[in-house]
């Protein structure tokens, strides 16, 4: 043998045994962790956490970019997915055992101008690294654990699990990962129900999920999506005549990107996130680690009806318009007098916005940014149409005033007795306006809402009755002033039901001056109202603030008998394997006797029959009902809450700078707030897969005696707040509750006539129920049985 020779052998083995010992020093882990034997038997891919509605529904997903994946079973992906991508990527995966020795001298020989040698079971494997360096050396190293890794997978797994593990992990652009996110995003179907063609468009997109993406480069998306089917057909798997009529059809996309702004209850989604990142601190893997709300597929099954959401949504489209429309038309802000004085809320929006923080980051100097806030310029903004945008011309100082002059609602429906809750609106649109206003942490000032609390109580402690005689006149409070602050000329008493129906402000004066402030402060507490309340006379008006969320906690103890049941959203939680991580029960208390619990709710009916809510009842068509409106000081608040036997919800109105309002009369509550309460719960009870039930009746208590309702007519209800100048908890008060249409606008009246037409608001009502007894007469449907 020659010496040649002998060096060249030597060179070979010593070579050969180099290259072995670095295949066991990357399969150690000295270049980087490896994935043990049993992280390859159990995958830890990055998945995103889904939240589920009552009846499975997705209603949206946590996760942090490239987390946007869900996982899906091989059986429940169409054939025509894996045979797509089988012929498209990798045509001997069925033959190798994760290298294919024939595609990779290939691509040595011909240095890659026919394409790489990466098998499926290796971009697997590269999916499951997360790698990708730029240097040669390390990229060279990279590719000696993807062989590694390769092999292992197809000595662990079948080729129907690689391929399903392969296809979960994929991108496929617009932050879209696995197969099931891609066919619900491009095609709003599940991944087992794409045709062909769709496959096709989908496989195709893993070249280049941009280049390919059909949503933003169609004629691209074509020609590969065809490349696709052309594949198919050489490795047997579709015929030369399907091909032939397949080639030539349009992609016919059903595109909707689910993210954080567009998916079911955006504001319900970000409200319970913190509690659901709360919830997964406290509690362990396995592993001893945290969960993970936007990694570990946490699945989250929530309360919230799809279908009742939709609803909710529908009915704050259809109202809020028709209120934005009398606002932007006031002369107050036509002519920015509503600015007057409050011009430093401008100049904080201008420094908290992106524009501001941009130009600051490039130094430039304060007044010479303020400048550019003056200076018009094309842009976006929000705007009630089915876009909910609109291009427009304006300056960025104009802007945020057009933006802050947006009437704002929060809208919560719940069952009184689980305390799920089934809708959740907490504003007008997520995408621009990112507050909530719904939950715990959202206080306004509520008005007579509050009113039905104290009424309990009056006659929970107090002794009093549906047909006790209250005093109607204002009262004085030492060290406090009179409540209501305004002589309405009121004299004489009110029944009880007929001040609770009509809303008036002496009766309720009257009523705390019996209970004392302080014991109605504490009550609120008694009854599960989280925020303390001052012990302040005008809190019998609603003067305090108090968010929606715990005015329907409060609410609870009328349609249940007695019961506060607080509100909850989270049913259970589940790991992605579908095991029950955590259960959530109800929780409910005694706060009320269920005989005042009953007799609330029937007193209550009087403001749906007769007074500020009056005809709610007989238009809704239901056997039973209550309800209660509110407004505040100015109109800057409009509240209606109601409640059937069944469901419970409530509405708030008005713009997050209180001193921008309704001037009109129907910034009222009863028509700034109710209308949306009504639309809703025409299209609940319209809907026979919900099955609530109109004929539904309250439960009454053993042994309750007769008891007869006199609802007196009070023609103007007395729903707002006029408290004393005196109080120290509100300050100067207005000087007028509800303003006269004669003060409106031309433009102003038609609209409210428009608003108020039930023609135009709602949907044709079922059959009446049993239509009640006129105003000042006794029994009838007010009378307890």
């Amino acid at each position: 043998m020659s010496k040649a020779v002998k060096i060249f052998w030597k060179i070979f083995f010593y070579g050969l045994g180099a290259f072995i010992l670095l295949l066991i020093l990357i399969n150690f882990g000295l270049f980087g962790k490896m994935p043990s034997l049993a992280e390859l038997e159990n995958p830890s891919i990055v998945l995103a956490s889904e939240v589920l509605g009552d009846d499975g529904t997705p209603l949206g997903k946590y996760y942090r970019e490239r987390g946007n994946r869900s996982n899906v079973g091989y059986r429940d992906i169409s054939k025509y997915v894996v045979d797509a991508l089988v012929a498209t990527e990798d045509e001997r995966f069925y033959d190798h055992s994760g290298i294919d020795g024939k595609s990779l001298i290939r691509a040595v020989v011909r240095l890659g101008r026919d394409g790489g040698a990466s098998t499926i079971s290796q971009q697997l494997a590269k999916n499951m690294l997360d790698q990708g360096s730029k240097n040669f050396v390390l990229r060279v190293i990279e590719k000696f654990k993807e062989w590694i890794i390769a092999v292992k997978l197809e000595r662990n797994f079948t080729k129907q699990e690689i391929l399903a593990l392969y296809l979960n992990t994929v991108p496929f652009g617009e932050n879209t990962y696995g197969i099931r996110n891609a066919a619900r995003t491009f095609f709003q179907k599940e991944p087992d129900r794409l045709t062909v063609e769709e496959a096709a468009v989908l496989v195709g997109m893993l070249k280049g999920n941009t280049l390919y993406n059909p949503n933003k480069n169609y004629k691209a998306a074509f020609d590969r999506r065809n490349v696709v089917l052309n594949q198919m057909v050489k490795n047997n798997y579709l015929s030369e005549a399907s091909y032939a009529s397949l080639k030539v059809k349009p992609i016919k996309l059903n595109f909707k990107k689910l993210d954080e702004n567009n998916g079911i209850a955006p504001y319900f989604l970000d409200v319970i996130r913190d509690e659901l990142k709360k919830w997964c601190k406290e509690h362990k893997k396995s592993d001893g680690d945290n969960y993970d709300l936007y990694s570990d597929g946490l699945r989250i099954y929530t309360s919230i009806n799809p279908r009742m959401q939709l609803y909710a949504e529908e009915a704050v489209a259809k109202h809020m318009p028709v209120l934005q429309r009398v606002l932007s038309q006031q002369q107050s802000v036509k002519t920015d007098a509503v600015w007057k004085d409050h011009e430093n809320i401008l100049l904080n929006e201008m420094k908290q916005s992106e524009r501001w923080k941009n130009l600051k980051e490039d130094e430039m100097p304060e007044e010479e940014i303020k400048k550019t806030f003056y200076e018009k310029t094309k842009m976006k903004v929000f705007a009630w149409n089915p876009q909910r945008q609109k291009d427009t011309v304006m300056t960025p100082y104009d802007s945020i005033k057009y933006h802050r002059e947006m009437l704002q609602t929060g809208f919560m429906v719940m069952d009184p007795m689980t305390g799920q809750v089934k809708a959740w609106v907490g504003g007008i649109d997520f995408k621009n306006y990112k507050y909530d206003h719904v939950n715990l942490k959202t206080k306004r000032q509520v008005g007579s809402s509050i009113k039905p609390f104290l009424y309990a109580l009056a006659m929970e402690e107090y002794g009093f009755t549906p047909e006790t005689e209250c005093e109607a006149t204002q009262q004085y409070f030492p060290g406090s002033g009179y409540v209501p602050a305004r002589n309405t000329g009121r004299t004489g008493t009110r029944t009880m039901a007929s001040g609770l129906a009509f809303s008036v402000n002496e009766v309720a004066a009257y009523l705390i001056k019996q209970t004392s402030p302080k014991r109605f402060a504490d009550f609120l507490g008694e009854i599960n109202i989280p925020t303390k309340v001052p012990p302040y006379p005008s809190i019998s008006l609603g003067s305090c603030d108090l968010s929606l969320f715990e005015m329907l906690w409060g609410y609870t103890m009328f349609p249940t008998g007695g019961y506060s049941t607080k509100p909850m959203y989270i049913t259970r939680i589940e790991d992605k394997d579908g095991n029950v991580l955590a259960r959530f029960e109800p929780e409910r208390k005694e706060v009320l006797s269920q005989n005042t619990a009953y007799t609330m709710s029937r007193m209550m009916q009087g403001v749906v029959d007769y007074g500020t809510a009056g005809g709610l009842r007989s238009r809704l068509g239901v056997a039973e009902m209550g309800g209660k409106t509110g407004t505040t000081n100015d109109n800057s608040d409009g509240w209606f809450i109601g409640f059937t036997p069944q469901l419970l919800g409530g509405v708030w109105i008005g713009c997050d700078n209180r001193f921008i309002r309704l001037e009109s009369g129907l910034g009222y509550g009863g028509k700034a707030a109710m209308p949306i309460w009504e639309y809703f719960f025409q299209k609940v009870f319209a809907d026979n897969t919900l099955a609530f039930d109109r004929n539904a009746k309250f439960l009454v208590p053993e042994g309750l005696r007769d008891r007869s309702f006199e609802f007196r007519d009070e023609p103007i209800p007395t729903d707002s707040i006029d408290n004393g100048t005196a109080d120290p908890y509100l300050g100067t008060p207005d000087a007028q509750d509800i303003p006269v249409d004669s003060k409106q606008s031309l433009d102003e009246q038609k609209i409210l006539q428009e608003a108020t037409n039930p023609k135009n608001q709602l949907t044709p009502p079922a059959k009446p129920a049993t239509p009640p007894p006129p105003p000042g007469k006794k029994g009838g449907g007010n009378q307890p049985k």
